[in-house]
């Protein structure tokens, strides 16, 4: 069974770039970007709608997406999206150690692999202050934006998984980007990996 680590993190966290370099160090692939090449690829819908569909939900309001874009037999695209992503998830985990950014990877390849599942987090103003050095300025605050990201963040994990996003049970540990730092965080990953 090959070891992976899942990292799942809240908007702004740093969570994309400790994976990034959690894997860089260790030598093994960090998947993230190119999961999304390979959804879109394998769905046939843009990088676009991939990238906002494939971790977010349509709303923060879990009945409203339980009801969203659905065909008359109950499908959406996003649902089409959540088995192409799964199937994905499930294929890089068996074909070798990696890093897995996101899209619900801790709880689709528990009991399927070896895995650490970390969760990433801060404080809202550490990660708005972030956003917008990362991402530059945006029209939206950058607090509003933070709250909006992980309400549908937290939504697509409900929805999809039935558990919570961000609850420590469903984790091995927790680490807060804004006290210890991306790199303090890489290096714990990296010692308990």
């Amino acid at each position: 069974m090959n070891r992976i680590i899942t990292i799942s993190r809240e908007f702004g966290s740093g969570g994309r770039t400790i994976g990034k370099k959690v894997a860089e160090q260790l030598g093994i692939p960090c998947y993230d970007e190119e999961l999304i090449n390979r959804l879109a690829e394998a769905s046939g819908m843009s990088e676009d709608f991939v990238k906002e569909n494939s971790e977010y939900t349509v709303s923060g309001n879990w009945f409203a997406n339980a009801l969203a874009g659905r065909n008359m037999y109950g499908h959406s695209p996003q649902d089409d999206l959540w088995r192409i992503q799964s199937k994905i998830i499930y294929e890089l985990a068996e074909k070798g150690p990696c890093v897995i950014v996101g899209r619900c990877a801790d709880y689709l390849l528990r009991g399927k692999a070896d895995c650490l599942t970390v969760f990433i987090h801060a404080d809202p103003k550490f990660r708005a202050k972030r956003i917008v050095e990362v991402y530059g300025e945006r029209e939206e605050a950058p607090l509003k934006r933070v709250k909006d990201k992980d309400k549908r963040r937290k939504a697509y994990y409900q929805f999809y998984t039935d558990s919570t996003w961000g609850d420590a049970e469903n984790y091995h540990i927790a680490l807060d980007s804004g006290v210890l730092g991306i790199d303090t965080c890489v290096d714990l990953i990296k010692r308990l990996y």
